[in-house]
């Protein structure tokens, strides 16, 4: 049965629902910390944090003289992997290296409020004061001064926004930060409004000053380890499951011996066990069956023989009127010898012991000797390339061939031609035996070379044997190491392929 959908495969795509749900994971954590998109994450704690890297910086340069302002500025741009510049909100660039902002980073900078002239100190620090005009005839009235606990009064827009409370990032020609700062253009004199551009030629100097990259090595260590810990179990499992299918593939092609590594301690253990049972309880049910046809055939052979000899000596001596009927006689003990003798054969096939010593086989002269064995040189076609050599047992490969061959001719009808054929593959040789008959049922083919199995039930033994004739070639193939394939050709005829090691 094919596995359309392998345990592997099962095991692959729950480790990968597993990693999804961690990535589900890390989006819902990115979510809570402000969204996915850049700019989301600018007005999150990535945000936050290097809000708070530009008020650092900017804290210096206040304090510092004005031509320190660059060499600040670029002491942070090395610690952080960017180049940090200094612009007033209205475009005009205070400190830092002179480069080309693109279009989008300036629309950016420049704060609608201050588009229409230079800022003022007055434009920063609130309205005003009123001055009321002093009375004709007396001094001037004096200011009511605000109440102790009264609110303070509103900060401009502009200035709240320089405190730090706008920033932007804009993705082109790499990656540009625009934090607003309130900068102090000398001492004493009211902040004014600026933006600290810090700008990034790659996407991971982006993480690392938004202080990302140590979540993502982190998601990126839980990911590995997540793989890491299910690899062993994934292999453990499809490793032990692929021992169990190559090893009952092999049962059931007849090789008894074949045993599993019942190491493991779970299910799959004791499953490897059972199937170690099974194959040492078909190893002694089948050999004892052919040591038992083996025998019985061995000992039906010697009274057999006696029948011969019997039936001939009545033949020749009993009258013209019974010689129908001693023809029957003899005619039925031939039938009992064939079928001794291939019992006898079948059982000799599959009694050999696997591990004997095979030899180097020339096919050519093997051919040969078997069709001039079976009078059949006259109707089967051979193209064996000389020299060309397997390794086998030289009786059992002839006998093999001999019923294939015997078994093609008496399918194919008297004018179907019938090719053997022999050819090298990598390390192996593959002898094909085909004919132009009429083939056997698709469903039948599974089943060919199973002992007394014939496809055809109502076939008689006049136009078939008992069925060991395939089955004798499958056990002599497979006591010689190698394998039997049968297949219907198209759109008529039947093939069967002997595969062995090259000699």
């Amino acid at each position: 049965m094919k596995v359309s959908f392998p345990l592997s495969l099962k095991i692959s795509l729950w480790l990968l629902a597993n990693l999804l749900l961690l990535g589900g994971v890390g989006v819902g954590f990115l979510l809570a910390h402000g969204g996915l998109g850049w700019n989301a994450l600018m007005g999150g704690p990535a945000g936050d944090r290097v809000q708070g890297v530009g008020d650092i910086v900017i804290g210096e340069i206040n304090a510092a003289a004005p031509d320190a302002r660059g060499a600040i500025l670029a002491r942070f741009g090395g610690a952080y992997g960017a180049e940090f510049l200094l612009f007033y909100n209205r475009g005009e660039q205070i400190a830092g290296p002179q480069l080309a902002l693109p279009a989008a980073v300036r629309a950016q900078l420049v704060l609608p409020a201050l588009r229409g002239g230079p800022p003022r100190p007055r434009d920063f620090g609130g309205p005003p004061a009123v001055q009321r005009p002093p009375p004709a005839d007396g001094p001037p009235a004096a200011q009511p001064p605000p109440p102790a606990d009264g609110p303070p009064r509103s900060e401009p827009p502009q200035l709240a926004e320089a405190r730090g409370r706008g920033r932007f990032i804009v993705n082109e020609a790499g990656y540009w930060i625009g934090l607003r700062v309130p900068f102090h253009a000398a001492a004493g004199e009211p902040p004014l409004p600026a933006t600290l551009l810090a700008h990034v030629t790659s996407r991971w100097a982006l993480l690392r000053l938004l202080d990302i990259q140590p979540w993502l090595l982190a998601a990126a260590a839980v990911l590995v380890v997540s793989v890491l810990f299910w690899l062993p179990l994934v292999h453990g499992i499809t490793r032990a499951l692929g021992q169990l299918t190559l090893a009952t593939g092999q049962i059931a092609e007849g090789r008894f011996d074949t045993r599993v590594p019942a190491s493991r301690r779970d299910e799959l253990g004791r499953l490897g066990e059972s199937v170690n049972a099974m194959a040492g309880r078909l190893d002694t049910l089948v050999n004892g069956q052919k040591r038992f046809l083996g025998d019985i055939a061995h000992e039906l052979g010697s009274p057999i023989g006696r029948l011969q000899v019997a039936t001939e000596i009545l033949e020749s001596r009993a009258d013209a009127a019974l010689q129908p009927q001693i023809a029957d006689v003899r005619e039925e003990v031939q039938q009992m010898s064939a079928l001794v003798g291939e019992l006898l054969a079948f059982t000799k096939a599959g009694l050999r012991p696997r591990t004997a010593e095979l030899a180097t086989v020339e096919l050519a002269s093997l051919v040969g000797a078997m069709l001039a064995r079976e009078a059949a040189t006259a109707r089967v076609s051979v193209n064996v390339p000389a020299g060309l050599a397997a390794r086998a047992d030289a009786p059992l490969l002839s006998r093999s061939l001999g019923n294939l061959v015997r078994n093609a001719l008496r399918y194919a009808g008297d004018a179907a031609p019938i090719q053997l054929s022999a050819r090298r593959d990598g390390e192996n040789i593959v002898i094909t035996v085909e004919d132009d008959g009429p083939g056997v049922p698709a469903e039948a083919l599974a089943r060919l070379g199973e002992p007394f199995y014939r496809p055809e039930t109502a076939r008689t033994r006049e136009t078939g044997g008992v069925g060991l004739g395939l089955a004798i070639v499958r056990s002599g193939i497979a006591a010689c190491g190698g394998e039997v394939r049968f297949e219907n050709r198209t759109p008529h005829g039947f093939r069967a392929a002997l595969q062995l090691a090259a000699g």
